[in-house]
């Protein structure tokens, strides 16, 4: 029993890892926050591994224990790191991962653009548009209702185009 449960969740590692490190990665913007909050994600998931009941898939439910992790570690920051990282926009471009760099040529703008919108703007755009996780996985890993995932798409579409303009890239509009 044991080492079946080890060898799921190193399977999933193996499967999902890149992808909560990114999605963790644009929510924090600390590659080597990232990186840790990637980690107790999956210890996380391997000490509640008997609790999962698979009414979804395990990538949301991975999603949802890192989408949790994340928020906790918001929380335990004291708001001064937070308002003082702010005021000196402190931002670790310096240690952007193979993936960023990789994303250089076509996507950094997009990227960019995303860390500026509004936190839940910028999660519903990561999960239902880069992850392509459906409504409801979606409402499941932000604990959100379905509605609200769908009126969150619906404002944040047009604010990440509004931010590209604004950021000097040119939308063009697919007929």
């Amino acid at each position: 029993m044991e080492n079946t449960k080890k060898e799921e969740i190193e399977r999933w590692y193996d499967e999902h890892s890149d992808a909560l490190l990114k999605f963790i990665l644009m929510l924090v913007k600390d590659y080597q926050q990232a990186e840790d909050l990637t980690h107790e994600t999956f210890v996380k998931a391997y000490l509640s591994y008997d609790l999962f009941q698979q009414n979804s898939s395990e990538k949301t439910w991975l999603f949802r224990i890192a989408h949790n992790v994340t928020i906790d570690y918001f929380r335990k920051q004291k708001p001064t790191s937070l308002l003082k990282d702010f005021l000196l926009s402190k931002k670790d471009q310096d240690r952007l991962p193979q993936e960023m760099i990789e994303l250089k040529e076509t996507s950094l703008e997009l990227y960019q653009a995303l860390g500026k919108l509004k936190d839940s703007h910028r999660k519903v755009i990561l999960l239902r548009k880069v992850q392509g996780f459906s409504v409801k996985d979606t409402a499941t890993i932000l604990g959100w209702s379905e509605s609200k995932v769908k009126s969150a798409q619906f404002r944040a579409i047009p604010a990440l185009r509004k931010q590209l303009v604004k950021d000097g890239y040119v939308y063009e509009e697919t007929v």
